[in-house]
């Protein structure tokens, strides 16, 4: 059945659920009881809400249009949910930071709360949250994040992604897949002590997933799931198959950690993080209360795979395609390697610093890419005043993050690819408080040290060793992301990797 293309399309199942809705006697176009201190927004209709008057594949802009009309502090709904989105570097401070306890907690948004089941470090709020985090944070820098280990360990994998790029002998190919697993084995590196061959089966199975998921996750499909998971559960479609695949990621993970139960020492160092969070589970087996189980295990685990593959691989993935379309940047990217690294070593992050062309490259590819125009959506842990506003608790909360990336007010050219934006008049790297690519708050990134390294190392070990040529002249190129109804991804596309003199 999953086969049936015509019952795969967001068409259909917005017209199914539109003669539904259309069945249903209503006569008050207003905000439901209980609601009506929320900021403004478009009246919603019952069952739908706005949903008619989004953009499905590009719902940010639609986000974007609101808080032009309605302000910084707007309504939409989307179903018979409403959702508070958040416009403006100000408002975004004012929520995130200043009222940061009140806007902290992660929303639950059904295709990951079926995932997780709540548990982990991205899904997980209250208490949870804050235990499993807290852990977290220690336990990478443990293994290294943010010090000089982790940097070695980007080193070898972009050594081993230079070499799968030489491998294509000059010849078209797409290099989305090898970004991919080079990104996916450094969290393998971390989670699991150890890295993979790019063939190896178990991995490519890991990969796949992650990648899998968040092709539905920015599908409209995807969307249409959050909204109404009821009936997408009776539905065929490719989220079927994506909770097919997901069983076996469960799966894997278990073998993993019951590998690790037979010869766990609670007393030795940990290798990888599953044995340091098993030990945990041990020494607080007999703890009430103890968030230190397998189910968090296995949500956090999701977790760093989720957050720490697509996201960094798309942005590499932008960032090659960028200098395929401007040609000139790229050339004197290359120079700046070539003065300060040249080609008998490998790029570190000390050599950044001496780089503030290429480290602004990096940063306007970032922040011209909008990976997250939402973020990862939060929601108001107790009843909340805001700007004069009422928020009741559990309401989703849309920090968009758009506003800021291509606000005029914060960026010389906001709507191109300017690597200017990050510079100074003499050359020099600029910071820019208007650079929230990572996010703001108690839930930014925890992955963004080990994030920065990555696109530093592997940008400037390709580029050192390559140049990068589309099967289009230059003009012909279209760098605008293909599916944005979640997060934004970056095109599909082929190219040469020319070795360079």
């Amino acid at each position: 059945m999953d086969a049936l293309p015509f019952l795969q399309t967001s068409h259909l199942l917005l017209f199914l659920v539109g003669v539904i809705s259309a069945l249903l006697v209503w006569k008050n176009r207003g905000r439901p009881t209980g609601f009506e201190r929320l900021p403004p927004g478009p009246p919603p209709i019952p069952v739908l809400g706005n949903i008619l008057q989004i953009d499905i594949k590009q719902p940010y802009k639609t986000y974007m249009e609101l808080s032009q009309r309605f302000g910084p502090v707007c309504t939409i709904w989307l179903g018979p949910k409403p959702v508070v989105i958040l416009s403006g570097l100000q408002t975004l401070r004012d929520a995130l930071v200043t009222q940061g306890e009140e806007f902290s907690d992660r929303a639950a948004y059904p295709m990951s709360m079926k995932i997780t089941r709540g548990y982990g470090i991205l899904a997980s709020n209250g208490h949870r949250w804050r235990e499993i985090r807290r852990y977290a944070v220690t336990t990478l820098k443990n293994f290294g994040m943010g010090q000089r280990s982790i940097e070695q360990r980007v080193q070898e994998e972009a050594r081993s992604l230079v070499k799968a790029f030489a491998e294509h002998e000059g010849a078209v190919f797409q290099p989305s897949e090898d970004l991919g697993k080079a990104v996916s084995n450094i969290i393998c590196s971390i989670v699991f002590g150890q890295r993979f061959e790019y063939d190896d089966p178990d991995f490519l199975m890991l990969y796949s997933t992650v990648c899998t998921y968040f092709h539905v996750l920015c599908s409209p499909i995807g969307m249409l799931y959050n909204i109404f998971p009821g009936i997408m559960e009776y539905l065929p479609g490719k989220h079927r198959h994506m909770f097919a695949m997901l069983q076996k990621f469960r799966e894997y993970v278990r073998r993993q950690s019951d590998i690790r139960l037979k010869h766990l020492d609670a007393n030795s160092t940990p290798r990888d993080y599953m044995e340091a969070f098993l030990i945990k589970v041990v020494q607080e087996k007999d703890a009430p209360n103890s968030e230190f189980h397998y189910n968090n295990l296995l949500g956090s685990v999701w977790s760093l795979f989720s957050a720490g593959t697509e996201t960094t691989s798309s942005s590499l993935r932008q960032m090659l395609l960028l200098m395929i379309k401007y040609p000139q940047i790229q050339a004197r990217v290359q120079e700046e390697i070539d003065e300060v690294i040249g080609q008998d070593r490998s790029p570190s992050m000390e050599d950044r610093l001496k780089m503030p062309y290429t480290d602004a490259v990096i940063h306007e590819a970032q922040r011209n890419m909008d990976i997250a125009p939402i973020s990862v959506p939060h929601k108001v842990a107790v009843n909340t005043e805001f700007k004069n506003y009422y928020i009741p608790k559990d309401t989703t909360v849309f920090p968009l993050l758009s506003s800021v990336l291509y606000d005029p007010r914060l960026w010389k050219n906001p709507n191109n690819f300017d690597p200017e934006n990050f510079l100074d008049e003499e050359g020099r790297f600029k910071k820019n408080d208007g650079f929230v690519a990572f996010g703001l708050g108690r839930r930014v990134c925890l992955g963004e040290g080990l994030a920065r390294t990555e696109l530093f190392l592997f940008t400037c070990s390709l580029l050192q060793r390559f140049t990068f040529v589309g099967t289009r002249p230059a003009e012909e190129i279209d760098t605008n992301p293909t599916c944005s109804s979640f997060g934004r991804m970056p095109r599909t596309y082929q190219c040469y990797a020319k070795p360079r003199a």
